[in-house]
This record gives structure tokens, C-alpha cells and sequence, in this order.
């Protein structure tokens, strides 16, 4: 009876357990201190075409296990162009500059979406183990492309967009009351922003490094 429960527990257990960062300690680390926007997109793509390179480099030699490598890469490679896409169209919804940025972004996501077609083309071996991530990888990073291919102001609109249509979402499922003390808690965060600083990516209570003892 207790097999039986362990087992249980280990097969529900199985999906966090499989769960990984995409990121290392040291890059998370490096992403933390990138606290310009542009030059966070410029490590998350530099990120990006380490992982790709990873799985060029693996896929070049034949050798047992490399599956299991390619898949980790292309994983991790999805992920972070997703990160691309959330720092770009947070900066944006700030109303920060951030077109050095997605300049190097355009040109290197193409560099990025080229290779993954080119392992696509090889039809390696063992394709099959890797194939869903794969596709994944190509498919985040087109779409991620044809978003930094768009005009900033065009992009930037459609996510004002997309934030208000949620907000209106929202507050439609919300009773009048709860909606009052809503807006006048935004109201009053207005009024604190607008005396605050310019805005910076530190997380609440985190110091640039000349100012942690």
C-alpha cells in the first residue's frame, strides 16, 4: 500500500519535477543587472543564439545523448524570445526608447529563425525527439520577428490596446463598489508616479551594484 502511494505521489510529482529554468544562475544574474531596456534585449538575444549554437554544435556530432541537449537548447530558446517580447512591449507600455534595441533584435531573430530552419532541412536522425520543440522555437521566434519588424508606434498602440481592453474586461466582472475604490487607488498611484523618478526595469528593494554594501 505504501508502493502504491509513493508511486502516486511521484506521478503527480512528475510535471514540477520536470520543470527547469531557462535561464542559469549567472545569466538570471546578468538579466537582473541589464536594467536599460535596450541592453536587456540585447542579452536576451545574445541568450538566444547561444542556445541555437548549443544545438548546432550537438547535432554536429553523432554521439549518444545529444538528443536530450538539442531538446533542452531549442526549449530554452523559446523561452527566451518570449522574454524579448515581454521586455519590449513592457518598455514600450512605459513609453521608453527603446529602438537600439529592437534594431539588434530584428536583425539577430533572423539569424536566429534561419538556423532553426536549417536544422528543420537536415532532417537529423533523431528528429523526432526534438522535432515539437522544434517547431516551437521556429514558430516563437517568426512571430517574435514579425513584432519587431512592426513600427514601435504601431506596436506600442496595440498594447495600450490590448492593456485596456483587459482592464475594461476586468472591471466589467466587478461590483460598483469594488470598482470605486479601484480607481481611486489607480488615481491615487498616478499621482505618486508623477513625483517619482524616471522609470528603471530594479525590482522593489533591489540597488544598482555601487550602491549595495
Amino acid at each position: 500500500m505504501k508502493c502504491e502511494v509513493l508511486l502516486l505521489t511521484l506521478l503527480a510529482a512528475g510535471p514540477l519535477l520536470a520543470q527547469r529554468d531557462f535561464l542559469t544562475a549567472d545569466e538570471a544574474d546578468q538579466v537582473r543587472l541589464a536594467q536599460d531596456p535596450n541592453d536587456r534585449l540585447r542579452l536576451y538575444l545574445h541568450l538566444a543564439k547561444q542556445r541555437l549554437n548549443i544545438a548546432q554544435s550537438a547535432l554536429g556530432k553523432d554521439k549518444e545523448g545529444r538528443s536530450i541537449l538539442v531538446h533542452n537548447a531549442l526549449e530554452d530558446l523559446s523561452q527566451i524570445i518570449d522574454a524579448i517580447d515581454t521586455v519590449a512591449d513592457d518598455a514600450l507600455r512605459r513609453k521608453l526608447d527603446i529602438k537600439e534595441g529592437m534594431g539588434a533584435v530584428k536583425s539577430g531573430e533572423k539569424e536566429v529563425l534561419a538556423g532553426l530552419e536549417k536544422i528543420q532541412e537536415s532532417q537529423p536522425k533523431d528528429l523526432p525527439r526534438f522535432d515539437f520543440v522544434l517547431q516551437q522555437a521556429i514558430e516563437t521566434t517568426r512571430d517574435s520577428l514579425e513584432g519587431s519588424e512592426e513600427d514601435l508606434g504601431k506596436r506600442a498602440a496595440e498594447v495600450q490596446a490590448e492593456d485596456a481592453k483587459e482592464k475594461k474586461e476586468i472591471e466589467s466582472m466587478m461590483q460598483p463598489k469594488d470598482l470605486e475604490a479601484k480607481k481611486a487607488e489607480e488615481k491615487k498611484q498616478a499621482e505618486t508616479e508623477n513625483k517619482r523618478k524616471p522609470p528603471t526595469l530594479y525590482r522593489q528593494g533591489e540597488k544598482p551594484a555601487d550602491q549595495q554594501q
